[in-house]
């Protein structure tokens, strides 16, 4: 009979894991997969169109395809969907993709790593985690616009593809029951916590401050609108 005090403290451990944020972040990741097999399912139907007007300009210009030829459009459907599949397989992101991958993707890209190392993670780092998400996701649209350039850009490029994946690769690299001890300063579990903690606290600064700078260039728009038109008495 299993012991009910272990029962009680799974439970609550699951009841941590479903964070608001984990269910917006699983949302996104349903929809991402939805999106994925919508747009494979197209190109299946676009090579099945294709073979069958193929077939079809056969039969009037040559004449009718036969057993054969019947065959050969079957086998040649099946390669073509077979391709298609394989080819939509969606790629797990690494840190070396993530590295490679444009400023505008990159908040994207990020929270699906993220979101595929939740397993590795402790009930408290995955809350942190599930809130590093949601800020991705809102930085996401800010990043779009920003220059690369830009040391603001080399800032986010630096803490989303270098400093979390070696923050959350150095942690699972730990045995797991050692990652709980304290030797020689914090536990693992506490340094992870840690560095989430500053890498959440990090993009939310960050963000503050994107948002800043549009609403300074924003309002630098209106005032020379303003003295622009007001000026000249068109307004």
């Amino acid at each position: 009979m299993p012991d009910s005090n272990r029962v009680m403290a799974d439970a609550e451990a699951l009841l941590r894991r479903v964070s608001p944020e984990g269910r917006k972040l699983a949302q996104r990741a349903r929809a991402r997969r939805r999106a994925h097999a919508a747009k494979a399912a197209t190109r299946m139907a676009l090579a099945f169109a294709a073979v069958v007007a193929l077939a079809i300009l056969w039969g009037v210009a040559i004449g009718p395809i036969g057993q054969l030829g019947f065959l050969a459009a079957v086998v040649a459907l099946v390669c073509a969907w077979v391709a298609i599949l394989t080819l939509s397989r969606a790629e797990r992101e690494t840190p070396a993709m993530l590295a490679a991958t444009d400023l505008p993707q990159l908040p994207a890209r990020t929270e699906n790593w993220l979101a595929a190392q939740r397993a590795l993670l402790p009930a408290p780092a995955i809350r942190l985690a599930d809130e590093i998400g949601a800020k991705l996701e809102a930085l996401g649209p800010q990043l779009a616009t920003l220059d690369p350039a830009t040391p603001a850009a080399t800032a986010a490029r630096k803490l989303l593809a270098e400093e979390l994946p070696e923050l959350i690769q150095g942690y699972a690299r730990v045995p797991a029951d050692l990652r709980r001890v304290a030797r020689d300063g914090p536990a693992p579990d506490r340094q992870l916590l840690d560095g989430l903690a500053v890498v959440d606290e990090q993009l939310g600064r960050m963000s503050a401050d994107l948002a800043s700078g549009d609403l300074a260039r924003l309002a630098t728009q209106g005032r020379y609108l303003e003295l622009k038109y007001k000026d000249n008495g068109e307004v």
